[in-house]
């Protein structure tokens, strides 16, 4: 009866994983000559191994990924995408964002930039780092909407504090003068607190005439592309097109 009460109060406590760890023990006699110092030990790691997966479990939610099963294992590495697999395997043990690197992912539409991105942002969810996924215009559409409500500073603040950042469709339609603005604020602040990936379609040398103004291009590229790992994705074959071909070819053969 104490046993019970005891795992009760665990399970009332929030302590789900120690009430489980006990329970097993309780249950299975082969505990009973193991010490009490290795016995209680046992516990508080179940316990800690459960709020660890549920950390991780919310970082990834919250993180927003478009490709939730991605991950670095499965990048496709072939002749024609000319990927340097040693700097990607490096890159995903997170270093780069402990350090406050950048990550500039080129290529066409279709190239598979997403993936990698999404890839190499699930990896830092599971180094337990804060991630967030978005479309570049979304996020100033975002922030536009946090001005005209008098929360601005707050919003680029909290966008500022993620320690890796992830925009895909990277300057894909020219800037307006506000959102140059908003760009440059978020971009300034966080040359000091985390990392971006950067997902594009053009070349850097292109990013000025996406941005607009000239001193304020300079200054937004300065932030990012002197700290930056760069990798371009090779290939004229749409990765899209190649996973749609092989999905509709399973379907017909299954």
């Amino acid at each position: 009866m104490l046993n019970e009460n005891t795992v009760t109060k665990l399970r009332d406590m929030k302590l789900s994983g120690m009430a489980d760890a006990m329970n097993a023990q309780i249950n299975d006699k082969g505990f009973e000559q193991m010490p009490f110092e290795d016995r209680f030990g046992l516990i508080v790691d179940a316990e800690h191994t459960r709020r660890q997966n549920n950390r991780m479990d919310r970082l990834i939610k919250e993180a927003g990924y478009v490709v939730s099963g991605a991950s670095v294992e499965d990048i496709e590495y072939s002749e024609e995408r000319k990927l340097n697999r040693n700097l990607i395997k490096r890159l995903s043990t997170c270093n780069y964002v402990h350090e406050r690197q950048n990550i500039i992912l080129l290529g066409p539409a279709g190239s598979g930039k997403t993936f990698m991105a999404n890839a190499l942002g699930m990896a830092a969810s599971r180094n337990r780092l804060t991630v967030k996924y978005c479309k570049l215009a979304d996020l100033l559409g975002d922030l536009a909407i946090a001005q005209g409500e008098g929360i601005y500073k707050k919003a680029v603040r909290q966008c500022a504090k993620v320690k890796l950042l992830i925009l895909d469709e990277w300057l894909l339609f020219p800037l307006m003068p506000d959102e140059a603005k908003h760009l440059y604020d978020l971009m300034d602040l966080r040359a000091n607190t985390g990392s971006t990936i950067f997902c594009s379609q053009f070349e850097i040398s292109a990013w000025h005439g996406k941005i607009g103004e000239t001193a304020v291009a300079d200054s937004i590229c300065d932030r990012i592309v002197h700290n930056s790992h760069k990798i371009v994705i090779g290939g004229n074959d749409s990765m899209r097109k190649r996973r749609h071909s092989v999905e509709i070819q399973s379907s017909l053969n299954g």
